[in-house]
């Protein structure tokens, strides 16, 4: 019997995976949803009650697809999924604010967090569900609803690669300053997962730790359909 998903976040290699994103600025998660809980996430994406807004990417030049944003109350794994990861990128995200010379500004639950977001005016939840279909895809931005942001996200992918859809890549792009941007193409299977910086992370340089900023988007489906899921854990304006 599987374990249930708290537990299975909790028992990550949590040390490796934060070790991962000092280094190279990300770290890929071995699966962490169910065949299950992935179709389960999909099917919600029929249902209009589940959501509060529909975004069409092409209207808005942000590439080619469509996104719906999870409105309050999240569903039970949405909800699990930020809660669970939110502690321990709390960590890092103080100890990156360290390296740049700034003060932890990250409390350790996610309430709490949230709670600046709402003195700040950013009430609105921002997990969300993508849906690409042959030709679409996602242009590199960054995803930052406010003045206060929380300093990674996490990416899954719903659908299963080669069998339900092909292409569809998740790209991350870092440009450090006087240098040629550097790029990162990741594939991900069913229901694994991929933490990211949500707009910086820091690098260490001659004169100590220096910024380098970040943007993500995904490739040109091929064929099939890919559903993905984003846990933002700042709310929005």
């Amino acid at each position: 019997m599987a374990e249930p998903l708290t537990k299975r976040i909790a028992l990550l290699p949590w040390e490796q995976l934060q070790h991962s994103l000092d280094e190279q600025g990300f770290a890929v998660l071995p699966p962490v949803l169910q065949p299950g809980e992935c179709q389960e996430l999909i099917a919600t994406y029929r249902e209009d009650r589940f959501f509060r807004a529909t975004i069409n990417m092409a209207r808005y030049r942000f590439g080619s697809g469509e996104y719906r944003y999870y409105q309050a109350p999240l569903p039970p794994i949405v909800e699990q999924l930020r809660e669970g990861f939110y502690p321990e990128l709390a960590k890092t995200a103080n100890r990156w604010n360290t390296l740049l010379g700034q003060q932890p500004a990250y409390p350790p639950s996610l309430s709490a967090f949230l709670a600046r977001c709402h003195e700040h005016g950013q009430a609105r939840p921002t997990p969300l569900l993508l849906k690409y279909e042959a030709g679409s895809y996602n242009c590199l931005h960054q995803d930052m609803y406010g003045d206060v942001f929380f300093p990674f996200q996490v990416v899954f992918v719903l659908s299963q690669q080669e069998s339900d859809f092909c292409g569809g890549q998740f790209l991350l792009i870092e440009q450090r300053p006087r240098a040629q941007s550097r790029g990162h193409v990741i594939t991900l299977e069913q229901g694994a997962g991929l933490i990211f910086p949500t707009a910086y992370r820091p690098v260490a340089g001659a004169r100590g730790y220096y910024k380098t900023t970040l943007r993500h988007g995904v490739s040109t489906i091929t064929q099939g359909t890919r559903y993905s899921l984003g846990i933002i854990f700042h709310d929005a304006k």
